[in-house]
C-alpha cells in the first residue's frame, strides 16, 4: 500500500511539472524587450528580450511586442499576425538592418487564417547604414513583404537602403485583394525605390508619408496595384522619378506634393492616375502622361524646367497655367 501511494505521489508531482513547464513556455499576448533583456527570458515586463526575433517566438498570434527603452532590437522575420511597437515614449525600437537582407521579412505563408494574417509595425527606426553620399547599405530592404493578408506601417522611420537595388519598403505579394497602409512614414536614401509597390494590392493607402532622395523613383506604383496616396510629400530624386505609375496600375492622390525630381509623376502606358489638389513645380518636368491622368481642375502644375509631355489631362481646367 505504502509503495502504491509513493508512485502515485511521483506521478503526481511529475504532472504538476510537466504543467509548470507547459505553463513556461506558453506564449504570451503581450512581450517585451530591452536593450538589456535576454532572449533567454520569457520576455515578461520583468523579464524582458534582447531582441524582436528572440520575442517573436513567444508572443501568441495577433500578440504585440513592446520596447521598455530605446535600443536596436535585430532584424526579425514575421510568419503570423503581429503587431511590434517600438513604443514612442518609453522608448523608441530601433533596427539596425546590418549583416541581413532587410530588416522586416514579412512572409505568413498558407493555409494561415485571413485574421491571422495582419502585420501592424509602429514607432520604429529601421537604418540600413548607407550613406547619402553613395556609401552603400549592407541590407537591400528595410521591409520586404511577401506574404500577409494586411500590413500596417505606422509612425516609422526607415533611411539608408542605399545598396543597389536598394527600397525602403517593397510589396511582392502576388495574391489579389491584399492591403497596405503607411501612415506618418518618412523614408530617405534608397538604392532604388523608396516605396515599391509590384502588384497583388488592391487596397494600398499612403497616408502622410514622405519619401526624398531614391535612384529610379520615390514612389513605384506597378503590376496593376490600386493606390491612394494622400497629404504626402515625394521630392529630391533630380536623376528620375518622384511617381512611377506602371504596368496598368492606378493612382489616386489627393493633397501632395511632388518636386525637385526629375520627372515629377510618371504615368506609364495603360496606366492611370487621378490627381485632385496635387503640386507639381520644382521638377525637371511635371508630368511625363503616356498613359491616362486626369485631373479635378484644382492642381498646380507651374514653375517646372520643361513642359508637361505625353497624352493630355482629361478633366476639367480653369485654363491657366498653375490650375490643371
Amino acid at each position: 500500500m505504502n509503495k502504491f501511494r509513493f508512485t502515485l505521489k511521483v506521478c503526481a508531482i511529475a504532472i504538476f511539472t510537466l504543467a509548470l513547464a507547459s505553463l513556461a513556455q506558453a506564449q504570451a499576448t503581450r512581450t517585451w524587450v530591452s536593450g538589456v533583456g535576454d532572449d533567454v527570458n520569457p520576455c515578461s515586463r520583468t523579464a524582458p528580450c534582447k531582441t524582436f526575433a528572440g520575442a517573436i517566438s513567444k508572443t501568441a498570434v495577433n500578440g504585440e511586442i513592446d520596447c521598455l527603452d530605446e535600443g536596436g532590437f535585430g532584424t526579425v522575420t514575421i510568419t503570423k499576425g503581429i503587431t511590434i511597437d517600438g513604443t514612442y515614449g518609453g522608448g523608441f525600437g530601433s533596427i539596425l538592418a546590418t549583416g541581413a537582407s532587410q530588416g522586416v521579412l514579412v512572409n505568413i505563408s498558407a493555409p494561415v487564417a485571413a485574421d491571422n494574417q495582419t502585420v501592424i509595425l509602429r514607432n520604429l527606426f529601421i537604418n540600413g547604414t548607407g550613406g547619402i553620399n553613395g556609401a552603400q547599405s549592407s541590407a537591400t530592404f528595410g521591409v520586404k513583404i511577401l506574404a500577409a493578408a494586411l500590413v500596417s506601417i505606422e509612425d516609422c522611420q526607415i533611411f539608408g537602403m542605399t545598396k543597389t537595388g536598394g527600397r525602403g519598403i517593397t510589396d511582392d505579394r502576388v495574391s489579389a485583394g491584399k492591403g497596405l497602409f503607411v501612415s506618418n512614414t518618412r523614408i530617405e536614401n534608397s538604392g532604388q525605390f523608396g516605396i515599391a509597390i509590384s502588384g497583388g494590392v488592391t487596397q494600398g493607402v499612403l497616408d502622410g508619408v514622405t519619401i526624398k532622395n531614391s535612384v529610379t523613383a520615390n514612389l513605384l506604383l506597378a503590376g496593376g496595384c490600386k493606390v491612394t496616396v494622400r497629404n504626402s510629400t515625394f521630392f529630391g530624386n533630380s536623376a528620375a522619378s518622384g511617381v512611377d505609375i506602371a504596368n496598368g496600375s492606378i493612382g489616386d492622390f489627393e493633397n501632395t506634393m511632388i518636386a525637385y525630381n526629375n520627372t515629377g509623376l510618371l504615368v506609364e502606358s495603360g496606366s492611370t492616375a487621378r490627381i485632385s489638389n496635387v503640386s507639381l513645380v520644382q521638377n525637371t518636368k511635371g508630368l511625363d502622361n503616356q498613359g491616362t491622368t486626369r485631373s479635378f481642375g484644382n492642381n498646380k502644375i507651374d514653375g517646372n524646367t520643361n513642359a508637361n509631355t505625353g497624352n493630355a489631362i482629361q478633366g476639367p481646367g480653369s485654363g491657366g497655367p498653375s490650375q490643371q
